[in-house]
């Protein structure tokens, strides 16, 4: 991965916050919070939405933070082995989807939101990319999340609202 002039400059950090504080609101989290629950309601994955401004000075690579991230808010702590992380590094402009074993997705699929995701983003589209991307994740968790046994309530293991890191 190269760094480039933002990460050596610290634009990047500012740029993250900023964005961060200016479209990442208790408003608008509340409305992904909503969509989350509204889509657990259909399939047995969990969904956690994690937001960072700026990568830790100790992990550069967002991929391994992500994985850092899934592990650390326990997305793979539920009973059907079924979470997934949609994490978002603002400062560094990447999107990562890490899905828990249970699933099954080809990585393709959550390369595509991704990829959709970021391109919403770029075009100022914060919340309506957002709530895209739960859908999209949501379709693919409908074909490929563990099926609930028979007679077993849904249960919400993983919290529905985003967290900001």
């Amino acid at each position: 991965m190269s760094v480039n002039w933002k990460e050596l400059s610290g634009w990047a950090s500012i740029q993250g916050q900023w964005l961060r504080r200016r479209y990442f609101d208790a408003e608008m989290l509340g409305h992904v919070a909503e969509q989350i629950r509204k889509s657990e309601q259909n399939h047995s994955g969990e969904l956690v939405v994690a937001i960072e401004a700026v990568l830790p000075a100790h992990e550069a690579d967002s991929g391994q933070r992500a994985l850092e991230v899934f592990g650390r808010l326990r997305v793979w702590d539920t009973p059907l082995n079924s979470g997934v992380l949609l994490y978002l590094a603002l400062g560094q402009r990447r999107i990562h989807i890490i899905a828990d074993r249970g699933i099954q997705a080809d990585p393709a699929q959550w390369a595509q939101i991704c990829q959709q995701l970021e391109q919403n983003l770029a075009s100022r589209e914060y919340l309506s990319g957002l709530l895209s991307a739960v859908d999209a994740i949501e379709a693919v968790l409908q074909k490929g999340a563990p099926v609930q046994p028979q007679g077993s309530a849904a249960v919400n293991a993983l919290p529905d609202e985003p967290v900001l890191l």
